[in-house]
């Protein structure tokens, strides 16, 4: 054994250096170098629980669309007001247990009659969104219905300057012309086109647009503001309500029916709960995604998403697609992400 020197001792050893006074850190044990398994593991935990929650918002959202395409298609459960009014219920049954029970977020309460009112005027036209939306699916394939709901922007542009008088930049409204070409081009070469499917869609996807232009528009003050996952809480029920006489009224005896297949096989009570369950999760992971990422990090995911579900769906139920359809899709969305760039910009210039 060779006994170790400090730097103190050779240079006092040696006085050409003397002069020079030079502080070495000591070096670090090996075990302080190499970092343990655990500060890894906690490190990359952040980025794996992100990338989970983005996977389960994929999988809801295509997930939902999906199964109201095979119920309201393939199974012959031909009853899109009820299957809506079932996920309303869903929604306000989780929304309660999450926040009641697990607490995930603090309780907001209605405090005013006004503000009551104004969330059920949200509730209505929220009801006639989703119920456009499952109504289209039953005519139109899931890849034309994602092509037609791309175009939210457009209507969402529409209504803000009709209802707020709010004026976009020349850039934003240029950027919306290959938003509706696209899906000009996607309709006249969609080969299981159907009008009346067709025009349901467009009410639903104006529906979601008019929905954020007047939730923007009424929840204004401090005090009426709610948060995304109480405005669910609140909203869900009051939808179950509007629902429940509509769907008995243009739907018939929709509630024995269903109690007659279910006699006849319990599938269609796992695929109803199943729908319903999926549905409330598509609402969650759009709050837990803007939680642990950003909100414009879910407007890029809905952007690819809509192309995702169009993929998935044609490799599911095998409708025939064209080249000059996907092309008219593909335009869409490249509009979509114009449109996105070109609101930015202008948010930065209006700073």
């Amino acid at each position: 054994m060779v006994e170790a020197q400090t730097w103190t001792t050779r240079r006092m050893s040696n006085p050409r250096l003397e002069s020079t006074a030079v502080d070495i850190p000591s070096t670090p044990p090996g075990d302080a170098r190499v970092p343990s398994a655990a500060a890894a593991a906690a490190a990359s935990s952040p980025a794996v629980l992100t990338a989970l929650i983005i996977a389960s918002w994929y999988l809801s959202n295509i997930g939902v669309l999906l199964l109201n395409k095979y119920l309201l298609s393939y199974f012959g459960f031909r009853y899109p007001i009820f299957l809506t009014m079932l996920h309303m219920i869903s929604c306000a049954v989780y929304s309660y247990l999450a926040i009641h029970g697990l607490e995930l977020i603090p309780r907001q309460h209605i405090l005013s009659r006004r503000q009551f009112l104004k969330i059920l005027a949200l509730s209505a036209i929220f009801c006639f969104s989703v119920v456009c939306g499952n109504t289209s699916l039953r005519y139109i394939p899931v890849s034309f219905n994602q092509a037609i709901g791309a175009t939210t922007p457009f209507f969402t542009a529409i209504f803000a300057f009709l209802i707020t008088f709010k004026r976009e930049t020349a850039e934003v409204y240029l950027a919306l012309l290959p938003v509706v070409f696209g899906i000009v081009l996607a309709s006249n070469s969609e080969p299981l086109f159907h009008l009346f499917g067709f025009l349901v869609c467009v009410g639903s996807t104006a529906g979601r647009a008019l929905k954020s232009v007047v939730q923007g528009l009424l929840l204004t003050s401090e005090a009426e503001k709610l948060h995304s996952m109480n405005l669910l809480l609140y909203m869900a029920p009051m939808a179950a309500l509007i629902l429940l006489p509509v769907t008995l009224y243009v739907e018939g005896n929709v509630v024995a029916i269903t109690f007659e297949k279910a006699r006849e096989g319990p599938f269609i009570i796992f695929l109803l709960l199943g729908n319903a369950t999926v549905a409330y999760l598509v609402n969650l992971t759009n709050f837990l995604v803007t939680k642990h990422t950003s909100a414009l990090t879910l407007q890029v995911l809905g952007n690819a998403k809509a192309a995702v579900a169009a993929v998935v769906s044609v490799l599911i139920f095998r409708n025939p697609v064209t080249v000059m359809g996907m092309t008219g899709f593909a335009v869409t969305i490249m509009g979509v992400v114009l449109y996105s760039e070109a609101k930015k910009r202008s948010k930065v210039m209006a700073r």
